[in-house]
């Protein structure tokens, strides 16, 4: 691993234990006097996660977008996606198809299923991502990666808020909460729809097919608040770490870490090797994306339905801490299997 890699994840650890000290030292509240993490949480995900997905979408590249990388990419990572999802509505009690759910485990709510996956599958694409392709790949390799960066959220986040807001619905169904079933679909979709997350990439791909640009002062005000998005969820990161701690969350958070750090970059290193032919640069570039450690956005998300922040906060901890190792061990693989380049 680069020395500037290197920096860059010490730096990551640095903000998050500013977050830890500033909670453990009641600079951001006293007891009482409101929930600092869910102040943090709010805060990123209805203004600065939304800016950033707007201006992110609105910017695309369309024209020149290289599908067949990113199919290779995002096909595996959706069918890991589902699959843990599945997997977390079974261990719930609950059947995809049936129209009333089961009971959730003890200190699980029906949002746990969709939480677990984008813990699974959602990287740190952008402090850990960027800085690492550009070191290994160069801008060739970087072009690649940034063009799956801009589609990350966009795919992954609009994919579990439709399934997360469907398993309320179930919820309130089975509670006897529900209306019939035309309201509920119809309040399924308004809810997906009309989301801090859906909305805003909408707003954007519409703005784009237009074809018009963002003008410079929308832009400027977007970029300002989208700047705040990396510091503000690493601090969250810190603060959620000194509410909850480690203990009693190393077995999922060693489960999430597993499934991020091995079991998605060998899907999609088969996926993308032997299904979409990939081979040298963008092969390794899609495969070094599929094992980034676990992102904040999941933590994010998990705030956001108030449901296992503890267990992610731990998993995206245990992840990153456990990526340097894990990287060197695909780089490995991927130099025999199919050589690349580095600049």
């Amino acid at each position: 691993m680069t020395a500037a890699v290197a920096a860059k994840l010490l730096g990551l650890f640095v903000t998050v234990a500013l977050g830890w000290i500033a909670a453990r030292q009641r600079w951001l509240g006293q007891p009482g006097e409101g929930d600092p993490a869910r102040l943090l949480g709010n805060a990123a995900f209805y203004l600065f996660v939304p800016a950033l997905l707007v201006r992110t979408t609105a910017r695309l590249d369309l024209a020149h977008m290289p599908w067949g990388t990113v199919a290779a990419f995002f096909v595996p990572a959706l069918l890991l996606l589902f699959a843990v999802y599945v997997w977390g509505r079974r261990r719930a009690g609950q059947h995809l198809g049936a129209s009333e759910g089961g009971s959730a485990p003890s200190g699980e709510g029906a949002a746990a299923p969709a939480v677990r996956a984008i813990t699974a599958t959602f990287g740190n694409s952008v402090q850990v991502g960027i800085p690492f392709a550009a070191a290994l790949f160069g801008e060739t390799g970087l072009a690649i990666h940034i063009a799956l960066v801009s589609l990350h959220a966009l795919l992954l986040l609009s994919v579990l808020t439709a399934l997360v807001e469907l398993d309320l619905a179930r919820e309130r169904q089975a509670q006897g909460e529900g209306a019939a079933l035309r309201h509920t679909l119809l309040l399924t979709a308004r809810n997906t729809i009309i989301h801090p997350v859906v909305l805003p990439v909408l707003v954007g791909l519409a703005w784009n097919l237009t074809g018009w640009g963002v003008p410079p002062v929308v832009d400027d005000a977007l970029a300002t608040l989208a700047a705040a998005v990396v510091p503000l969820c690493l601090v969250l990161i810190g603060v959620n770490l000194e509410s909850y701690g480690l203990q009693g969350q190393w077995r999922g958070a060693l489960q999430a870490s597993l499934l991020k750090l091995l079991v998605l970059p060998a899907l999609v290193l088969l996926v993308a090797r032997f299904g979409f032919g990939l081979e040298g640069l963008p092969l390794a570039v899609v495969v070094v994306m599929a094992a980034l450690p676990a992102g904040s956005n999941a933590l994010i998300f998990a705030q956001r339905y108030n449901t296992l922040q503890a267990e992610t906060t731990a998993a995206i901890v245990v992840s990153t801490v456990a990526f340097a190792p894990a990287a060197w061990l695909w780089l490995a693989v991927l130099a025999a299997l199919s050589p690349f380049a580095s600049p």
